[in-house]
């Protein structure tokens, strides 16, 4: 069995898309997934599987949230041994000492090359970032409730995408890990 963690897109954020965890526990269920656990309340899932299709997997929960919640988000997968790759390979490892402040934004796309060449990084300063294949790396020094490096940026880039703060990505990774090891 793989562990897999879906992400899913603005849920729980002010009154909008309010779901309750339980709820979105038994739909990953009722499509045949196991171990199923949430994390926090904003829409963090961690689930076994034996498929082995990511895009597929976040797809079918979308319909199935859109059947039985009436919730129309957007859903990311990644199996565990590819948010284990996110975690080794942060470009940004001085950044992960104020976790709060350093976010992963994972994509459900590769962004076009040109979307990232063309993405003016200066605009942003003094938060950093830095692209990595269907990841972005961003880094909020005076945080992120007054940056411009927001939904905005990433939209413009023609991807759909949902951030985590390190301290939810590491928390992801070691309860997808306790999940394999079972």
């Amino acid at each position: 069995m793989t562990a897999y963690v879906a992400l899913l897109r603005g849920i729980n954020v002010g009154r909008n898309k309010q779901v309750a965890m339980a709820d979105l526990r038994d739909v990953v269920a009722s499509i045949g997934h196991g171990d199923v656990g949430t994390h926090l309340r904003s829409g963090n899932v961690i689930f076994t599987s034996k498929r082995r299709d990511g895009k597929a997997i976040a797809a079918e929960l979308e319909r199935r949230l859109a059947d039985r919640l009436d919730l129309s988000s957007r859903v990311i997968v990644r199996s565990r041994t590819e948010l284990e790759a996110v975690v080794r390979n942060n470009p940004l490892p001085d950044a992960a000492a104020t976790p709060a402040k350093l976010h992963v934004v994972f994509l459900d796309h590769e962004p076009p090359a040109t979307a990232v060449r063309d993405f003016d990084t200066e605009r942003y300063a003094p938060d950093e970032v830095r692209f990595a294949g269907r990841e972005i790396y961003a880094w909020y020094p005076n945080g992120f409730a007054t940056s411009k490096l927001n939904d905005a940026a990433w939209k413009s880039l023609g991807v759909t995408a949902t951030a985590r703060n390190w301290n939810t990505v590491t928390k992801l990774l070691a309860l997808a890990t306790d999940l394999e090891k079972q």
